[in-house]
This record gives structure tokens, C-alpha cells and sequence, in this order.
């Protein structure tokens, strides 16, 4: 198998770095071909904390990804969260440059770079900018003016920034893992693209998704993402309580949480128990599973009743997302969770999961996404260019000013 029909998606958690590597088949159609998943411990709310331990983790995904695959990775999209991600809606005008008036890809680019033109703080920078429709000499509502013809174009879009150094020192465990980066993904686009329908992107929806550290909230409408805020609590304190409540050490608390966890205990079996290792060199001891249940169940509710906080604070209700909500992230995986969370936030709630034979968890649904959003907006090269060649556009500055920024 050769690389130039793959598209290598990189997830980085605060619990787990996850590589998906899919090949691209007649018709833009993807075979998920590589799957790597490693613990991460050099993350805390989604910032990279330790830069060694973020680089290992790394490097073990994708050592795994390359088993499976059969290849040798060379570059990776890498999708991108954190409470230091900011939307600003601004525009661009531009006049239509053909001497015919049809309006090219070219003029296009020139009112999102136009759009890009916006101040900002010197420790922040822009990572996209999103379209949300395009207007041509005042007719409105339109989302690719492509051979359409015009005088005049703007473009109504949400820039994206984020933190220089946020930014930096997570493409620098990328690239120290040996990995050239082709361009950044917005987490939450990317989990639209993995498991949402056109129906719910239109109407109104939520996108919760529930990490390690963090639970990022993304709200679609007219096609469009419209919204964007990160809560720092995730499954990560789940975890915590359980180590705490049991006196078990933390990897046990963990693996008590994915193989035992409920996150609705009158859903319990009254008559299971379960061995728990105890911290130090105590005995073990066995507890029923309604006692681990009763320990999950209080925090599972309170991380969906922060995120009904932000919702209403973020101007969002039943009226307004009327697709509901729907909740992605390994805390799905809880027997019980979607019953909460439709009672904590009053909504109609489904779990999100990807429809790619062997990917369809919902703890892939980031990776898996980044990889449909490429394909879906043409930004991977359909043939490999080196590394040292000038690409254009963003993702292209993307791999050049990493190329200057360590050499």
C-alpha cells in the first residue's frame, strides 16, 4: 500500500492519543485501514503539559496505526481543542477579479483571507476561517458562489483563534514524533462530520463531546457551526471519585469505569459484585456494582447539568435545538448515560457514534471525523508532495511555517 491515498487523522486527549488512518477509494469513499490509541499523560484540560510524555504517546499511536496499516506515516491532520479556542464573526469583500464576471475558487480565497484581516492579541493567532455564507451583489444565503456571476462577493464567516503557544507546543510534540502536520481540524467540525446528519446541522443541534479533561459543546444551525465553548470536567473525574470513594488505585478506578461503569443505578444488577484492589499492599475488597453506580451516577449528572448551564448561557434551548442534542466522547459508553443526560437538559438526546466499519465507537468519532472533513472540503493533496515543496493555502502555510519554525 502506498501513503498518497491516505489521510492520517490525530486525536489528542488529556486520557488517550488516537491515530485513524483511512484510504481513500472510488468516489472520495474511505476504508479506515489504521487504528492506533495510546494513554496520554502529558495533557490537563486539553493543554499539553509535559511535552515528552505527549511526544511518546504520540509515537505509540501511530507506531500501532502503522502496524495495522502496513505503511510508514508521514504526516497527519491533527484536530484541535481546548478552552483557549476562540470564534470571532467578521467578514470580507472583494470585487469578482474575471474580466466575464464568474466568480472563481480564486476570488473566494481572497474574501476569506479578506475575512482574516481582524486584530488580535499578540499571543493569539488565526487557525481557519469557517464560511457561513457568501453574499453576491446582495443576494444572500449563498454557500458556494463558485461559477455564479458577480460584481461584488463577501463572505460572513467565524474566524478561529487560539493561543500561540497552546497551538506551537502541541505542533511541536507532533512534529518531534516524526510526523510532518498537514493542517489543523477543529475538534467540533470534525465530530459534525462523524456523526451528525444534514438534517440535525440544519435545524439545530448540540454536539457534546465528552473527553478525558474536558467537555467541548458545539452548536450547528443552517449548516453551519454557530457556536463553541469547552467545560474543564470530563471522564477524567469519574475516574478520580471512584480512585477516592474506593481507596483503588487510579488505572483500576479506570478500568472499573469502562468495563463496570453505569451511570444510572436503578439500571444496576442488585446481585453483581466486583473485586476492587485497594491503594498499598491492603486486601482486596468486594463491593456490590450499585455502590460503584452510586459513585458514577452523581458526577455523570453533573457534568450534563454544567453543560445545561452553558446552553442557557450560551443562549441556546428546546425552541432553538430542535434536533436536540447529541453526545459523543467514551462517557457515552455508560449504561444509563443518555437517560440523564435527556433528563438533566430537557432535550431529546442520541449518542453519536461514526458509521465506518470498525471505527463505529464513539471514542473515535474525532478522528474519524477529521479524516471526513478533509475529504469533505478537498484539503488533502490527492498526490504526495514533498515536504520541503511551497504548498499554498492554509494548511500549506501550515506545513511551511513549521518547516522554517524547526529547522
Amino acid at each position: 500500500m502506498t501513503t498518497k491515498n491516505l489521510i492520517t487523522g490525530l486525536d489528542i486527549g488529556t486520557t488517550h492519543v488516537r491515530v485513524i488512518v483511512g484510504e481513500m477509494g472510488n468516489g472520495d469513499n474511505i476504508n479506515i485501514v489504521g487504528i492506533g490509541t495510546s494513554i496520554s499523560e502529558g495533557l490537563k484540560n486539553g493543554g499539553i503539559v509535559d511535552l515528552d510524555k505527549t511526544t511518546e504517546a504520540i509515537v505509540n499511536a501511530v507506531e500501532q496505526a502503522e502496524r495495522m496499516a502496513g505503511v510508514e506515516l508521514e504526516s497527519t491532520f491533527v484536530g484541535i481543542i481546548g478552552s483557549h479556542i476562540q470564534l470571532i464573526e467578521n467578514s470580507g469583500v472583494v470585487a469578482v477579479s474575471s474580466d466575464d464576471k464568474e466568480i472563481t475558487e480564486e476570488d473566494v480565497q481572497r474574501a476569506v483571507q479578506a475575512a482574516k484581516v481582524i486584530a488580535l492579541p499578540p499571543d493569539r493567532e488565526i487557525i481557519d476561517v469557517i464560511p457561513r455564507q457568501f453574499i453576491v451583489d446582495g443576494y444572500d444565503g449563498i454557500r458556494d458562489p463558485v461559477g455564479m456571476l458577480g460584481v461584488r462577493m463577501e463572505i460572513e464567516a467565524l474566524v478561529v483563534a487560539g493561543k500561540s503557544t497552546s497551538i506551537h507546543n502541541m505542533l511541536r510534540c507532533v512534529t518531534r514524533a516524526g510526523l510532518d502536520v498537514d493542517g489543523l481540524v477543529l475538534n467540533s467540525m470534525a465530530n459534525a462530520e462523524a456523526i451528525l446528519t444534514k438534517d440535525e446541522q440544519e435545524l439545530g443541534v448540540a454536539v457534546v463531546d465528552i473527553g478525558g479533561g474536558t467537555t467541548e459543546i458545539g452548536i450547528f444551525r443552517n449548516g453551519n457551526l454557530q457556536k463553541l465553548d469547552v467545560i474543564n470536567i470530563g471522564g477524567n473525574f469519574i475516574t478520580n471519585d471512584i480512585s477516592v470513594g474506593l481507596k483503588t488505585p487510579t488505572e483500576e478506578a479506570e478500568q472499573l469505569k469502562i468495563k463496570h461503569g453505569i451511570a444510572l443505578s436503578e439500571v444496576t444488577e442488585a446481585e453483581e459484585y466486583l473485586e476492587i484492589a485497594q491503594v498499598g499492599e491492603k486486601e482486596p475488597i468486594q463491593i456490590s456494582a450499585i455502590e460503584l453506580s452510586n459513585i458514577v451516577e452523581p458526577r455523570v449528572q453533573e457534568i450534563f447539568a454544567l453543560v445545561n448551564k452553558k446552553l442557557a448561557d450560551m443562549g441556546y434551548d428546546e425552541k432553538s435545538l430542535p434536533a436536540g442534542v447529541v453526545i459523543t466522547g467514551g462517557v457515552t459508553k455508560l449504561k444509563g448515560v443518555q437517560t440523564i443526560a435527556e433528563t438533566e437538559l430537557g432535550l431529546n438526546v442520541r449518542i453519536g457514534e461514526p458509521k465506518l466499519l470498525g471505527v463505529n465507537n464513539p471514542i473515535y468519532s474525532t478522528g474519524v471525523g477529521i479524516i471526513n472533513y478533509v475529504t469533505k472540503n478537498n484539503l488533502y493533496p490527492r498526490e504526495q508532495e514533498s515536504t520541503n515543496s511551497q504548498l499554498t493555502g492554509f494548511f500549506g502555510k501550515v506545513k511551511n511555517w513549521l518547516l522554517d519554525f524547526f529547522e
